[in-house]
Formats: C-alpha cells, sequence, structure tokens
C-alpha cells in the first residue's frame, strides 16, 4: 500500500486540505527559502494538524540541538535529512531524539542507490538534484532496490500511478502539487485520489 507524504506545507490552508484529504504524512521544510517555515509557523500549523497525521521535519545540514528542540515540542514526529550528514549523526538522532530517521539521497546513477541502500536511517528517500527541482530522476534505476524508500522529484497528479507502480514505500509531493509556488487543493485532490485508485 503506497502511502503519500505532502511536502513543504507552510499556510493554514495547506493544513485544512491536508486534514481533508488525509496523506499519510505531511512535511514541514526547516531549510532554503521557497518553502521554509520558522519553528514558531511550524508549531501552529502543527497545531491545527489532524493529529493522526505525523509531521514530517526537514532539515539540511541543521544541529542536532534545533531538532531536538522541535521534536521535544511535540512540532515534528520525523525527521528528514537532506545535506550531507553521515551515518554518525543519523544514529545521534535515532538514539537521541527517538523518532524515525528518513535520510535523502540524490539519484543519478547505480552507485547512487547502492549507497542509499546501505544507509542506517529508517527509510531512505530517493531525489533528484538537491530535491525541490521538480525534475524526475530515472526511475528504471529503481529496479534494483531491496528495502523501503520514499520516492520523490518530480511527482506530480499526472505521472502518480506511474511511480505508485514501482513500489515506493511512499511518494513525497511538493511542487507538483502546487501552482505559481503555493499549494493547490485541486492538485493535492487529483494526487490522493489517482493514489487511492492505483491502491484498490
Amino acid at each position: 500500500m503506497v502511502k503519500v507524504k505532502f511536502c513543504g506545507l507552510k499556510r493554514p490552508c495547506d493544513i485544512a486540505w491536508a486534514n481533508e484529504l488525509r496523506p499519510d504524512y505531511a512535511g514541514f521544510v526547516f531549510a532554503g527559502k521557497k518553502r521554509r517555515v520558522s519553528d514558531d509557523q511550524a508549531a501552529a500549523l502543527r497545531k491545527d494538524l489532524d493529529p493522526g497525521i505525523p509531521a514530517v521535519g526537514v532539515f539540511v545540514d541543521d544541529s542536532l540541538e534545533h531538532m531536538g528542540k522541535l521534536v521535544a515540542a511535540g512540532t515534528i514526529q520525523i525527521v528528514q535529512l537532506h545535506g550531507q550528514e553521515d551515518d554518525t549523526m543519523i544514529d545521534a538522532v535515532r538514539q537521541s531524539l527517538q523518532v524515525p530517521v528518513i535520510k535523502a539521497f540524490s539519484i543519478a546513477s547505480q552507485d547512487d542507490v547502492r549507497k542509499a541502500e546501505q544507509s542506517r536511517a529508517d527509510y531512505i528517500l530517493l531525489d533528484h538534484g538537491a530535491g525541490g527541482t521538480g525534475d524526475c530522476f530515472d526511475w528504471a534505476l529503481l529496479g534494483q532496490l531491496n528495502r523501503p524508500y520514499f520516492l520523490a522529484g518530480g511527482l506530480n497528479p499526472d505521472n502518480a500511478v506511474q511511480a505508485a507502480a514501482f513500489h515506493p514505500y511512499a511518494l513525497d509531493v511538493s511542487s507538483g502539487i502546487e501552482t505559481d509556488g503555493v499549494k493547490d487543493k485541486e492538485k493535492m485532490k487529483l494526487f490522493m485520489a489517482r493514489v487511492r485508485a492505483y491502491r484498490r
């Protein structure tokens, strides 16, 4: 059963739509500029988010202290690492914060897939480039993968079923459910509808 993560939620309406459409995960980005939210913004969004939807905090080479603060406050329930974090950092997050860890990898070759497969994270996330590019990598590379993974990069309602057919643990979508840089309810709705139809 392929799960769905709506990432880069930053407005109250994004949360209202997520509550209505019921993705399996909601992502708050604590890095970059475009979709970044402050700790206070994220806390307010989490407060309005359905308690049954885990919030994932997306970080790039951030401190254990900052991530821990957000976990302790109940703002996030899962940590997603998108920088140069190694297995030592992954172990530190898991042991000290006691939450699942998703580690993102940029995929351009079979070697990248093998490297991702060896990660000590609970889940790996396979993306194009540094993430947030709106582009797909070559999904043919997924054939050799032997562990649960989040598939990201260039997902949208038009290719959701094709992506789900690779049997990832979850599809992670952000720019593909946006119009002019903000979340679009109709695209969110269509994405969920197509994944649910595929599940059936």
